[in-house]
């Protein structure tokens, strides 16, 4: 009997495995998908009528394999997985799993820095051009990046938050040269189309973790050298669902600043989360009050929503300069009691 990767497309295996997931998983998992995605996938469980056991069993083995070959690429690299899955399905499986991931999957370059200790990444990089440093901490998570960029030299972390901010498009070559600089057995695997790598989103996930004092340092010679792009970062720092990273005190603080009217339009486009964040530190009365607001208002247009929550998140900001509210960091804010 012909196996089922030969009988049915991708597309079709996806469907398959959304159906079997069910439909709360499922949702989980469009949450990442792209409206193009979704579409097609949503048309193709629509049209899907039977799934015989076999065929669902076929594609949650094949589903199966290819994880475990992504969390063995992601321990070890690519040589690493093929061993342990020809240990664990044979030559001739392992070569279709990797082969079909191999397709697909980009393995990013400087893999091996991940895996270091970023004190000891520290040392090795902290005399290379702030353009080297901030290629690399392009690449590593807000984790790493944020402590690295924090023991740097002050008069260097800002150039570097800088230079990820404004990086756009990375030549390979250069890439791979500076992988070479790090003795990065890696560069083979790095793909000759030009890879995207910083930009604000990056930077701004990295000083969401640095502690405080870093990140105020970096923006305030940002807003001296680059104001405009000082302010895009500052816009994209704290959003409004970051509310949740306050604790009921600091909530209830910043809520004092807050005009009635600007609460109800704000909570108008936020997650139920936030609400009840938000009413669960307001008094009984006023939640009342502040919920038919919000239902009578009727629609709302997105633009004056994300103008009110813009104003909540300038409030909470300007409470935390003055060190009257804490937001919970990953950094090495240190918080007395």
């Amino acid at each position: 009997m012909a196996k089922t990767e030969e009988r049915i497309t991708g597309l079709q295996k996806a469907a398959i495995l959304l159906i079997a997931l069910g439909p709360e998983k499922s949702s989980n998992i469009f949450k990442h998908l792209k409206e193009d995605e979704i579409e097609e996938l949503t048309l193709e469980i629509a049209n899907t009528r039977t799934i015989t056991p076999q065929v669902r069993d076929e594609v949650l083995d094949e589903f199966y394999q290819v994880c475990l070959a992504q969390q063995y690429i992601a321990e070890g690299g690519i040589n690493y997985a093929k061993e342990v899955l020809e240990k664990s399905f044979g030559v001739d499986k392992a070569r279709d799993v990797i082969g079909k991931l191999t397709a697909s999957l980009q393995v990013k370059p400087f893999e091996f820095v991940r895996k270091t200790d970023p004190s000891q990444l520290l040392n090795f990089i902290q005399d290379e051009h702030p353009q080297t440093i901030a290629l690399i901490l392009s690449y590593l998570s807000a984790a790493q990046s944020a402590l690295i960029i924090s023991a740097l030299p002050p008069d260097r972390q800002a150039d570097v938050a800088k230079r990820i901010a404004v990086m756009d498009r990375t030549s390979p070559d250069i890439i791979k040269e500076v992988e070479k600089v790090l003795e990065s057995k890696l560069a083979s695997l790095v793909n000759q189309d030009y890879t995207i790598v910083g930009g604000v989103d990056a930077v701004v996930e990295i000083l969401n973790t640095v502690d405080r004092g870093t990140e105020k340092h970096i923006m305030e010679t940002l807003e001296i050298e680059e104001p405009e792009l000082a302010d895009e970062i500052r816009k994209k720092m704290f959003v409004f669902e970051d509310i949740l990273l306050l604790d009921d005190r600091a909530i209830q603080r910043v809520l004092r600043d807050v005009d009635n009217s600007d609460l109800a339009i704000a909570l108008k486009g936020s997650n139920e989360e936030v609400q009840n964040a938000i009413f669960n530190n307001l008094s009984k009365r006023l939640a009342v009050m502040i919920k038919e607001d919000m239902e009578f208002m009727g629609p709302v247009r997105m633009k004056d929503v994300e103008e009110a929550q813009q104003k909540i998140v300038n409030i909470i900001r300007k409470l935390e300069d003055s060190a009257e509210i804490v937001i919970s960091r990953g950094g090495g804010d240190e918080i007395v009691v």
